[in-house]
């Protein structure tokens, strides 16, 4: 099991990021959470198989719509 903390910026709140990224979470089996930064940036830590986590990390550089990802930090 491996662990991530990925910090992504851009226009990534009020959009539903942290929701959609707990569905996403969910449906790969994944552990963690996920919280807003007074930046304006998402903070989100998450705990699975590597092959998971991958397809998780791929969808957090797009993000749900309406989301605009300027960058992703792992």
């Amino acid at each position: 099991m491996l662990s991530y903390r990925i910090i992504i910026s851009g226009d990534v709140q009020g959009v539903g990021f942290r929701g959609s990224a707990a569905r996403i979470a969910g449906r790969l089996r994944l552990r963690g959470w996920a919280k807003n930064n007074a930046d304006g940036s998402v903070e989100i830590l998450i705990q699975g198989p590597k092959v998971m986590c991958d397809e998780f990390i791929d969808w957090c550089r797009v993000g749900p719509p309406g989301a605009r990802v300027h960058a992703s930090d792992l």
